[in-house]
């Protein structure tokens, strides 16, 4: 997802580092040449990747907190919907600003923001008795940053590789996000259980601080056009999102798959059911390893052609993963449909991140991000809380099989009503980024 402006350069990881390179490259059919030639590309990947893992901590204790405090898989729902607002508002200003500014220069101050945010945790957790308030003000900040930091980070990736490299791009820095999911959230309910949601939220707090040091290693990054921040280029992003139907296409299908399939908000209590919070990291580990199935064998996505296909079927292979999860009456079966849903939700990410970066003009990247990021964010904040709202209706096993089921049927309609996103190939994606902005 992230080519010219930045520092490329050629080998020079060191021979212990090529050595693994090549180990990753021939075992696990993975091009990481794109990483071996651009200097800003690791540093992203270093930082962003220690950064992401720490957020994972926070990711699983948050809600965690929240369901001891209140037992209510509701008001964990909610807490989701808090992060709605700040997003729907920071991700169009991010965007907007990540085509005005030094993008380096935005995800350097937001990081440090998410920092010192984050350090609230760690106090809040320290109280006798820690408040619920708190949890949500965090969530609500955390979200806005975020939510002026992805456009630029995102818009960032194909200044620092070559187009012929934006799909190899797009499966590494997935790869990265995988490890995090998956170790993180492991790791998360034996950290809680050895040292408090203190240490988890304090482990956080370093994440920042490391991803900061390397975050201040980047080039320069200015915009590719001397667009403003401005309503009227905020109208010009939507306006172009708007006519293009195969990126319409792209950003429906994600947003039905997640709202009605989502179970993350069921999380603590289905775990209380399952074997407690180390049920809890495995629930939420299981769709990162399939994700991470998907992304270490990924050299075949630079081959296909037709990635509108590509992600409807991804999507319903995710609702089909969620209906197995309900079904589950143990354990290993729960983690096995979360690794099905988790493989084809990833298959659906690498296509969106491919159709999104070649075939967006560079002078409407940051703007377009922005869109995407509220696709990617606001089906699985919706669905959170239809989740916790349908299971009080209907119990939690009901809840999560007819989410499952409703995400299948609701791509099959969206592919039908957008021709133009199911018959999207490959080979139209130069031609589109070469349109005016």
């Amino acid at each position: 997802m992230e080519p010219g402006g930045g520092q490329r350069e050629g080998r020079r990881s060191g021979g212990r580092g090529n050595a693994a390179g090549g180990f990753l490259a021939r075992h696990l059919k993975l091009d990481l040449s794109p990483l071996r030639e651009s200097r800003d590309l690791r540093s992203l990947f270093a930082g962003g990747g220690i950064s992401f893992a720490g957020s994972m901590l926070t990711y699983v204790a948050l809600p965690y907190q929240t369901y001891e405090l209140t037992h209510s898989s509701l008001v964990v729902g909610l807490l989701s919907l808090a992060e709605l607002v700040p997003l729907l508002v920071t991700a169009f200003i991010g965007g907007a600003l990540a085509d005005a500014v030094d993008r380096r220069r935005m995800v350097r101050l937001t990081e440090a923001g998410m920092c010192l945010v984050s350090v609230l945790l760690v106090l809040n957790a320290h109280l006798a008795h820690p408040r619920l308030w708190v949890l949500f003000a965090v969530s609500v900040l955390l979200t806005a940053f975020d939510g002026l930091q992805r456009p630029s980070l995102d818009a960032m990736v194909p200044m620092l590789v070559r187009p012929d490299q934006l799909a190899a791009t797009s499966s590494i820095m997935s790869l990265r996000s995988q490890l995090g999911m998956i170790a993180a959230p492991a790791l998360t309910g034996v950290i809680i259980a050895a040292g408090g949601l203190t240490l988890t939220y304090t482990l956080d707090v370093a994440s920042f601080v490391i991803s900061l040091a390397f975050m201040l290693r980047l080039g320069a990054m200015p915009p590719p056009s001397q667009s403003d921040l401005s309503l009227r280029a905020m109208r010009i992003g939507l306006a172009y999102a708007w006519q293009r139907k195969d990126l319409l296409g792209t950003y429906l299908v994600d947003i039905n798959a997640m709202f009605f399939g989502i179970p993350n908000a069921l999380f603590p209590q289905l775990a209380s059911h399952l074997g407690g919070a180390s049920a809890l990291g495995v629930l939420y580990a299981s769709p990162a390893l399939g994700a991470f199935l998907v992304t270490a064998t990924s050299s075949w996505v630079a081959r296909v052609r037709r990635y509108g296909r590509m992600i409807a079927v991804a999507a319903a292979l995710w609702g089909a993963g969620i209906v197995l999860l309900g079904f589950a009456a143990s354990l290993s079966l729960a983690a096995l449909g979360l690794v099905i849903a988790g493989a084809g939700d990833m298959i659906s990410g690498l296509g969106r991140s491919t159709v999104w970066n070649q075939s967006i003009p560079d002078d409407l990247r940051g703007r377009l991000a922005g869109i995407e990021m509220l696709s990617y964010s606001s089906g699985p904040t919706l669905g959170n809380v239809e989740a916790g709202i349908l299971e009080r209706l209907v119990g939690l096993r009901t809840s999560i099989v007819a989410g499952g089921a409703l995400c299948v049927a609701g791509t099959a309609l969206l592919s039908l009503a957008l021709p133009a996103f199911w018959h999207y190939d490959a080979r139209q994606g130069e031609k589109h980024r070469q349109l005016p902005g």
